[in-house]
């Protein structure tokens, strides 16, 4: 269960970024090579490369390098777990908050119920 959440913080502090978001977004379309992942940012490789290091630590990406060309791929499988975590939480949420609407509902139907006036037998 650490272990799992471990994984899942590192997916989240992945995807904070938004250059890595960005380079997600890209490898969601397909395998790309590092230099054209890199062309749009205005960044030197080194400082690219760092943010392809924190994906493929997180599980986001993976790479495969033949010869001098290094491929870059999306891993969805992490992206998968954090999207099934964040569903439970909203679940949990919104359970909690329907059952408080349902409560403050109640209780706004028991005031109205005291303050209506009482008939008298005739």
């Amino acid at each position: 269960m650490a272990n799992q959440y471990a994984q899942l913080s590192a997916v989240f502090y992945a995807l904070a970024d938004p250059t890595r978001c960005a380079i997600v977004s890209r490898l969601g379309r397909g395998p790309e090579t590092v230099s054209t992942l890199a062309a749009p940012f205005a960044m030197a490789l080194p400082s690219f490369m760092k943010h392809l290091s924190v994906l493929e630590r997180s599980g986001l990406i993976r790479s495969n390098k033949v010869g001098r060309v290094r491929t870059c791929e999306l891993v969805p499988a992490p992206l998968s777990e954090a999207q099934r975590w964040i569903a439970e939480q909203r679940a949990t949420w919104e359970a909690r908050s329907d059952r408080m609407a349902a409560f403050v509902e109640n209780l706004h139907q028991e005031e109205l119920s005291d303050v209506q006036p009482k008939r008298r037998p005739r």
